[in-house]
């Protein structure tokens, strides 16, 4: 394979920090309303993103998640506790998240710490979602070792006949994390690869918002 003819041109369409909105989640949000209005189609889900956390001893594992919320400059997503992800989290609550949008030539990459949300918003959450998903977070011990798809399948048919005619509780070990950024890029592809890279860093000392131009 010719890696070096896999070569995308981008747009020169510029990034001027003045007219950003001076808190980084508000302007995220603009960016991700942008993204979902401009989809490509079904197939392409703007709110995923690449999440990553790492152990304790400093291993990196990245998956893609779905971002379900933005609020009070918190961005909120649901998993299994138990999951590698929710094991690394409570051992190391720094994580990564990029979310990126090829069709607008567009990323914005997110460094903060991760906390578990209230079991109110996890409860409200998962009575929000499809009831095959709401039995698929009793059926899947996340992560671990499966030694055959048909143990999951007869595991969530036994979990359906169990809850049938009644609403699914929350499982214990299921709930909503909220990311609190603490630095966030914002990077738009510009032509020659001179992209332009606006970055928000919050000040420990006051908790305000600064902001910097990066070389591309």
């Amino acid at each position: 394979m010719d890696f070096a003819a896999l070569r995308k041109e981008y747009e020169d369409r510029g990034l001027v920090p003045a007219a950003m909105n001076a808190d980084p989640v508000v302007e995220f949000q603009h960016w991700l309303k942008t993204a979902i209005e401009n989809t490509p189609g079904d197939w392409f889900e703007p709110n995923a993103f690449t999440l990553s956390t790492s152990s304790s001893e400093g291993a990196v594992s990245s998956r893609v998640v779905l971002l379900k919320g933005v609020r009070h400059g918190h961005l909120f997503f649901y998993t299994n506790y138990e999951s590698q992800k929710g094991k690394q989290i409570a051992s190391n609550s720094h994580i990564a998240a990029c979310f990126h949008w090829p069709y607008l030539d567009r990323q914005v990459r997110i460094v903060g710490k991760a906390h578990k949300t209230s079991a109110e918003d996890s409860l409200t959450y998962f009575h929000s979602r499809p009831r095959g998903a709401q039995i698929g977070a009793w059926a899947s011990a996340q992560s671990e070792l499966l030694p055959e798809r048909e143990a999951l399948e007869l595991r969530a048919k036994e979990l359906s006949e169990r809850f049938a005619g009644q609403p699914v509780p929350l499982p214990p070990h299921w709930g909503g994390y909220e990311i609190t950024p603490e630095t966030i890029e914002f990077w738009q592809g510009r032509t020659d690869r001179l992209h332009d890279r606006i970055v928000y860093r919050r000040n420990p000392s006051d908790h305000n918002w600064q902001t910097s131009r990066l070389s591309p």
